[in-house]
């Protein structure tokens, strides 16, 4: 599904909306809610949003497990951290137990390594099936999503649920959820917003499928459901806008 709205602000409330939804939903059945946050700067709005009323007394905090699609490898208080947002505008406002925020990040261990101990993480909240309530998504002006970025090896990942790599073309360490594993989730939303981001967003939903180079093409839930909330700017090339 594609959500068109006017600007970000609207989009960042309806993104509540669902996460809200969502969260009510999966701690209803399951008695927690398992999400997978996103950088950037396009859920900044939605974490401020939920860090405050009306929306922050409508989750049950307490019940949220909190991973990361992606990471930088930095620490949490270097200003491109991902968690290191997530902390400033949502985590350090909302009462969730400390020992159920997962961060990608950690000290004195390699991006491989940790890549692997962030699967046993996973499995041990998610269970062998790997089902996410929710995962958050951005996508970048090549097509990319998570650290799932054009021509990498990354991309033909069938087995492992976390890779931690070189990026050459941005010379940083990256750890990033597998598409594999995104695509299991019950629920996906991406974030798309600006004009700069038209292109590549005509090219991931309606030119021709070529993953390799535009990697958020890959992002298909298996049994679950995918909406992109994208702002007039950002859907200005879709035919549908």
């Amino acid at each position: 599904m594609i959500n068109i709205q006017k600007d970000p602000a609207l989009l960042g409330e309806v993104a509540a909306d669902q996460f809200v939804k969502a969260a009510k939903a999966a701690i209803s059945k399951n008695g927690k809610f398992v999400v997978a946050l996103t950088g950037g700067s396009s859920p900044v709005m939605l974490y401020q949003l939920l860090g405050n009323e009306p929306y922050r007394s409508q989750v049950d905090w307490d019940k949220v497990v909190v991973f990361w699609g992606d990471e930088r490898w930095v620490p949490l208080d270097n200003d491109q951290s991902n968690a290191g947002m997530a902390h400033a505008n949502l985590l350090d406002h909302v009462p969730i137990p400390e020992n159920k925020i997962y961060p990608m990040w950690a000290a004195g261990i390699t991006p491989e390594a940790r890549a692997a101990e962030y699967e046993g993480f996973l499995k041990k909240e998610l269970g062998a099936q790997g089902q996410f309530d929710l995962i958050l998504l951005g996508m970048g002006d090549d097509g990319h999503c998570a650290s799932l970025f054009p021509g990498t090896e990354v991309l033909k990942e069938k087995d492992k649920w976390v890779e931690g790599y070189f990026l050459k073309s941005k010379d940083i360490h990256r750890i990033t959820l597998t598409a594999p594993l995104i695509n299991k989730a019950r629920e996906i939303i991406f974030f798309v917003f600006g004009e700069n981001k038209s292109s590549a967003l005509y090219e991931v939903l309606e030119g021709e499928r070529n993953p390799n180079q535009y990697p958020s093409q890959m992002i298909k839930p298996e049994n679950g459901s995918l909406t992109w909330l994208v702002d007039e700017a950002a859907a200005s090339k879709l035919s549908q806008s």
